[in-house]
């Protein structure tokens, strides 16, 4: 339960961030007069100094629909802008950018309710684990220890196996009328049981002794660099370090706009009719995109459609989409896009391992 209410949080945070990145469109009518907010006179439905709507609510039913709508964002601008983003999503760059924007939602608002949506969303399916964080636990001393704690144990096992059949051969032997057939299988017993002893005994001389561990794993605290250090820490406490990971991928999210953009303008150095704003604005819906198709899969996974399907759609919707993107925003021909559009997957690669290892730097900080 607390885990829904968390999710419920996460999605109520993004729509109001997103709602205060989008504010026009929450009141209806002229309230008449002077403005609630700066006292400029009113000539229409919003003060045209300010910008507040000139009608003020103060009933709860109007407090509970801004709370819907900074949620959900109901309006129209979302039901023009989603179609095109998901199907023509050059066209809705191209338009964005060359200043039709109080029909579409704006890219960041767009982005910060996906990323939003989306770790409420993945987070709490039972199908997306990070997996058993104890695996950071692991490093060279303890897998000695433990390999000598098991050495221990089998070699124990053997030598109880070894006494056990002399004991029973004896006993056969000085029985009044011995079975020479269970004597050589008691016989061969014990052969067995002091070959296995002899080779524990070899494989507990092959691993190193206790001070050979020491230097293997110690260093001198001057020796030491924050990586060392941090990877100490992650092994000391992993669930923390994953939690903090967590949080931090989506407080951390815009981050892969700026990370972007360099890489976007590689592929247009010559191109003066374009600017770092249009590029801003490409990765901006670009990721949105990619955040609501991650949704889209991994509910998809949940209720068990076909896995096979799902990777194929999580490896040819991506490009698809960035090519059709690329073509329509630049107004590129079809191999200028194509050509772009393989760049461009290569450097999503390096951009989201980069992001991954800011993550874990944070997290382990």
């Amino acid at each position: 339960m607390t885990g829904e209410i968390e999710a419920i949080g996460d999605i109520a945070t993004g729509g109001a961030v997103a709602h205060a990145l989008e504010p026009h469109g929450a009141g209806r009518g002229a309230h008449g007069g002077l403005c609630r907010n700066c006292g400029t006179r009113l000539i229409g439905a919003h003060c045209h100094e300010c910008g507040q709507a000139g009608h003020v609510h103060r009933t709860i039913g109007a407090f509970g629909h801004d709370i819907l709508h900074g949620v959900f964002h109901f309006e129209g601008k979302i039901w023009r802008t989603l179609p095109l983003l998901a199907l023509h999503p050059g066209r809705l760059t191209r338009r964005y950018i060359d200043g039709e924007r109080v029909r579409f939602v704006s890219p960041m608002a767009m982005f910060l309710f996906s990323v939003f949506l989306m770790f409420a969303v993945v987070a709490n399916l039972p199908t997306w684990t990070l997996g058993d964080p104890d695996f950071l636990k692991g490093n060279v001393s303890d897998g000695m220890t433990q390999a000598r704690a098991r050495l221990g144990q089998e070699s124990a096992k053997a030598a109880a196996a070894a006494v056990a059949a002399r004991q029973a051969l004896a006993r056969e032997r000085a029985d009044a009328t011995p079975d020479g057939a269970r004597i050589a299988k008691l016989e061969r017993r014990v052969a067995d049981a002091q070959a296995a002893q002899r080779d524990l005994s070899d494989a507990a001389r092959a691993l190193p002794a206790d001070a050979d561990d020491a230097r293997i794993t110690t260093r001198l605290p001057s020796a030491q660099n924050w990586l060392e250090t941090r990877w100490k820490h992650a092994r000391e406490n992993p669930k923390l370090v994953l939690y903090k990971i967590k949080t931090g991928a989506y407080k951390y999210s815009w981050a892969l706009i700026p990370i972007s953009l360099p890489f976007i303008w590689l592929l247009f150095p010559l191109r003066r009719d374009v600017s770092m704003y249009d590029h801003a604005v490409f990765a901006t819906y670009s990721l949105t995109f990619m955040s609501l198709l991650t949704i889209v899969l991994a509910v998809l996974g949940a209720i068990g459609l076909n896995e096979g399907v799902l990777w194929t759609a999580a490896l040819l919707i991506p490009p698809v989409h960035l090519y059709r993107q690329l073509k329509d925003g630049y107004l590129l021909s079809r191999g200028g896009a194509l050509w772009r559009t393989f760049l461009m997957l290569n450097f999503a690669v390096f951009t989201t391992t980069f992001f991954i290892l800011l993550l874990l730097y944070l997290g382990v900080d």
